[in-house]
């Protein structure tokens, strides 16, 4: 047994590693992109609602649709429908630069729901004393909204990236690299079951830490409970 391992290390190990480096810079850099993006189209979507602080219905409708259709594509099939949009923003469709356009596309729309719900659940108590107060709006977004729903946000950044993970292994059938490239290439096309095993084990423990990490940061940050 330790002499399978030890073989399998000398084999595989710096493969593993590799692939787990890609994901985590694939998925990691991917949401960071995509909060850039779904965060002021979350904003705007809360604060064009009818109730809210910025009433704009045309724009808030036409909002509404652009997520909701982003929403409605599949990944595999936008991966595949947007190659030569990739391969004019970053020069390729492949590996972990080519993987990134289709998933930062994925998940904006996915962020903008995500961040219209946590703004949503901000107590309008607070907004209408931010308001008596002659806090503007750029004032009340920025000091009110996005700072009381700060700990949700966080706990949304970690759902947004495990979901993005599970992209990146869709990912790997176009050869994004990664671990889940590892899985299908290894242990599907070559029938290496044992390569492909680690790789989902891997990829477990990886989500593990992340949703852990994301719980922990959100409640440290959370005023509300202390």
């Amino acid at each position: 047994m330790g002499q399978t391992i030890t073989d399998f290390i000398a084999n595989y190990g710096e493969l593993m590693l590799e692939g787990t480096r890609d994901t985590l810079i694939m998925t990691g850099v991917s949401t960071l992109l995509a909060y850039v993006l779904g965060v002021p189209l979350g904003v705007l979507l809360t604060i064009t609602g009818t109730k809210s602080i910025w009433p704009n219905r045309p724009l808030n409708t036409v909002l509404g649709w652009i997520v909701n259709i982003g929403r409605s594509i599949p990944f595999i099939i936008l991966l595949v429908a947007i190659i030569p949009f990739t391969r004019l923003i970053v020069g390729t469709s492949l590996g972990v630069e080519g993987a990134m356009v289709p998933l930062v596309i994925s998940a904006a729309p996915f962020v903008a729901r995500v961040v219209e719900q946590s703004l949503a659940d901000v107590d309008g108590g607070l907004i209408e004393a931010a308001q008596s107060f002659g806090a503007n709006n750029w004032q009340i977004v920025t000091k009110v909204l996005l700072f009381e729903s700060l700990p949700s946000l966080v706990r949304g950044a970690a759902i947004t990236f495990i979901n993005l993970f599970g992209y990146s292994a869709m990912a790997g059938t176009v050869g994004a690299g990664g671990l889940g490239d590892i899985a299908i290439r290894y242990g599907y096309q070559r029938y290496e079951y044992d390569v492909m095993l680690v790789a989902v084990v891997l990829s477990v423990i990886l989500v593990q830490v992340i949703q852990s990490f994301g719980d922990w940061f959100a409640r440290r940050i959370d005023h509300h409970a202390r």
